[in-house]
């Protein structure tokens, strides 16, 4: 049954991940991809729906992490399970992302882009 907890606190690790962009775009007044625009988590959203969302994802990961059974930050097993739902969301995420910020292009391929320039490897 101790398997299911740790399931949990994976989830609400993945959350707390999927919160803190959404969360912090809105409060920043930026519009970011949510699961609401057209097409879905491509096109952007208004910082509100962004604000709403992430509070939402908030509220799944604090009943995940803090009401399902008894999580501990001292218990190893149970910190490596939200770590793991961090780690693996965040990678994820960081990647799905990329393609439209640019993150997933080392910075002198993306500068040379938006300069005009010939797409060379420096």
């Amino acid at each position: 049954m101790q398997w299911l907890y740790d399931v949990a606190y994976f989830f609400g690790g993945v959350f707390l991940t999927n919160a803190l962009p959404h969360f912090i775009s809105g409060l920043m007044g930026r519009p970011f991809q949510s699961p609401f625009a057209k097409p879905p988590g491509e096109g952007l959203s208004s910082s509100t729906v962004n604000v709403l969302w992430g509070f939402l994802n908030l509220v799944i990961a604090y009943v995940l992490l803090c009401r399902v059974g008894n999580f501990n930050l001292r218990s190893t097993d149970q910190l490596i399970a939200a770590g793991l739902g961090v780690l693996l969301f965040g990678t994820i995420t960081a990647r799905q992302f990329g393609r439209f910020h640019g993150g997933n292009e080392p910075v002198s391929t993306v500068v040379m882009k938006e300069c005009g320039t010939p797409d060379e490897t420096l």
